[in-house]
């Protein structure tokens, strides 16, 4: 699942590397705000999880508050903080606890929480910049599971 989270950050930012500071700066009811926001959330936050998770922030990572970097500054971020989830989950045993701080209160929980939040936050975010991309009649990336799957190789014709 972190791989396919990975794939679809990269592909959403090659989708979106393409259209103009109008269209970037486009949003719908019901969405976070704008695409060029919403990309910066979403990179943004798996930082903060590779932070709580590792105890480290890549250095590529995008942090604190905009300003848009660049697509080539998301692209970086995205491929640091992928990889470092990735290399996470696989060094994962299911008692490993972590204490955060969440809303201003201190927790305890399991580790793979984060990861969970992790892959269902970009989720959540990349369909609110695809509802955006359809309504200015831009064709959406497709980020499902089924395409992960063919472009990786893992789903053949027989």
């Amino acid at each position: 699942m972190l791989r396919q989270n990975l794939w679809a950050n990269l592909r959403l930012l090659d989708a979106c590397a393409g259209l103009t500071d109008e269209q970037l700066q486009a949003t719908v009811t019901g969405t976070r705000g704008t695409i060029r926001d919403t990309l910066w959330h979403i990179l943004a936050g798996e930082g903060r999880y590779v932070g709580i998770l590792t105890g480290q922030v890549p250095a590529e990572a995008v942090t604190g508050a905009p300003p848009f970097p660049g697509f080539e500054a998301l692209k970086a971020s995205a491929e640091a903080t992928g990889r470092a989830v990735i290399a996470f989950a696989q060094s994962l045993t299911e008692d490993r606890l972590l204490d955060t701080t969440l809303d201003g209160r201190r927790y305890q929980g399991p580790a793979s929480l984060i990861l969970i939040q992790a892959f269902n936050h970009g989720t959540e975010h990349r369909s609110q910049i695809n509802t955006i991309l359809t309504q200015l009649g831009v064709e959406p990336a497709s980020l499902d599971g089924w395409t992960y799957a063919q472009a990786t190789g893992k789903l053949a014709p027989s």
